[in-house]
Order: C-alpha cells, then structure tokens, then sequence
C-alpha cells in the first residue's frame, strides 16, 4: 500500500494526508508529477571528468485510480539526492526510486540542460565556450526490470555552404547556419563530446564562439570547399553513428536556416536496427 494510504483522519498531533485518501471516480491517471524544475546538477565530461550546468526537469509518475493525489515533494526529494550524480544509468536510477516511493507503476522524466566546451579557433587558437543542448528522456516500469527505455538527445550548431549555389554562382555561394539534432537510444557507453565532433565533421565548418579575422578567413574558405546539402548532412551523421557505436535506435535530423529563403530546409532519417 502507497505510503499514507487509508490515513483518512489524522491523529491528534498530526497533519491529514489528504493525497492518500480515495478517489471514487475511477480514473487512472497516466502521469502525475512536476513539470519545469529548475536545478544545478553534475554530469559526466570526457575532460574534466564531470560538469555542472543547470537543468530543467519533467518528472511523472502515474497515478491508481483509487488515490486522489500524489506526492509531489518526494519527486523533489529524490531528484535533489541524485542532482551530483545525473549520468544517463543514473537517471533511470532515480526514475526507479521515484515509482517506487510513491508505489507506482511507473517513472518518467525529461531532463535538458546546456552542455558546455572549450573549443579553440582553427588558426589562432583563441579559445571560447561553447553550448550544445541536451536531453535526457526516459521511463521505467517498477515490476519489470526490463521496462527501461532511455533516449539522449544533442542538438549541435552547424555551417553549411549550398552546392547548387556553388555550382551556378560567378561568385560565391550562399551559406546559413543548421542546427543537427540527434536522439540516441542508449545502448553502449558513449560520450557526448564524441556526437558532437562526429555531427561537426560532417557539415560544411562548425561554428564558434571567439573568431579573428585569421579564423574567419580560414572557415569562409574550408566550408566553400566542403559544401553541403540538409540531405548530405543528414546522411553523413547517419553513417558516422552507425560507425561509431551500436545504438539500437538513432534519429538524425537537421533544419538549416536558409539565407536566401523565407524559410528552412529540413531533412530526417531514423534507424531502428537491423532487419533480420
């Protein structure tokens, strides 16, 4: 039984537990939680061994039909033990201690946060911060150890250069900034610094945040020479991840931010493992 339940009327000296007590209209709710937390954690870096940004977190669990409510400091409770330690295992960790503290079925969260690297520039090597957006998303089933789905996400600021502008232009070619956007389902280990430079290889330059006028010259250049469509970009993030790790299942999109046009251009591709 849910802690609290059946506690109808407090004892003398104590203070009603009004979420334990029925509910007698017989409906489930699916997810019941807190929604836009805000949270300095610790994650994970390849270099400096862990880092601390700040999160924005989404945590439900789902709710029998016979309670009336659910707990919601005790999803702040746990998320607050387990805020020096968010690595992706760790995070469906905590999802499991949140269904079964409040004696659910099941946990879900989402968790984003801006993840932060020193990147130097190509030609002076002037370094700056730069920050790429991730997100956590995951559920568990509290009977069935095998209910545990985790889904990664990076979204990675580009340059592409256009090869039909290229092609029919006297002069130069029209360039805009993408952003390349990949959702990973967790299988082995992997970095996110290691998305990141395999998404920035694959476009026409990355971008930075400290350029001199000897950088600027240097990417102008090496991004004409590399020019690329939203479907070449697309694809060559598609082949390094298949390359790099066994994923069971990988989306890659990206929506380049035309310059010439009213609009963006989009492309997507999803891989759900091997076919038998």
């Amino acid at each position: 039984m849910r802690p609290g339940a059946g506690a109808m009327r407090a004892q003398p000296g104590e203070l009603t537990d009004v979420q334990s007590s029925p509910d007698t209209r017989d409906i489930p709710l699916t997810e019941v939680g807190v929604k836009g937390l805000e949270y300095p954690i610790r994650v994970l870096d390849k270099v400096n061994h862990v880092q601390y940004t700040t999160a924005r977190a989404d945590l439900f669990a789902d709710l029998p039909r016979h309670f009336k409510g659910t707990h919601m400091s005790r999803f702040i409770e746990i998320f607050h033990r387990h805020r020096a330690d968010l690595s992706m295992p760790r995070f469906l960790d905590m999802l499991e201690e949140i269904a079964l503290a409040l004696e659910a079925e099941s946990a879900c969260g989402i968790l984003e946060f801006p993840y932060f690297l020193e990147k130097k520039a190509p030609v002076t090597e002037l370094r700056g911060i730069m920050s790429y957006r991730c997100r956590y998303q995951g559920r568990v089933g509290r009977q069935h150890k095998q209910d545990r789905h985790f889904v990664v996400s990076v979204a990675v600021p580009v340059t592409t250069v256009c090869p039909c502008s290229k092609a029919i232009s006297d002069r130069g070619a029209h360039n805009q900034r993408g952003i390349v956007t990949v959702e990973l389902e967790l299988g082995p280990f992997f970095w996110i610094e290691d998305i990141i430079d395999l998404i920035e290889k694959a476009a026409s330059s990355p971008v930075y945040s400290l350029l001199k006028r000897e950088d600027e010259k240097f990417i102008t250049e090496a991004a004409y020479d590399n020019p690329k469509f939203v479907e070449d970009l697309v694809r060559d993030v598609y082949t390094g991840l298949k390359s790099l790790s066994s994923f069971p299942r990988f989306t890659v999109e990206a929506e380049n931010f035309e310059s010439i046009h009213n609009h963006s251009a989009f492309a997507r591709a999803v891989y759900a493992g091997e076919s038998p």
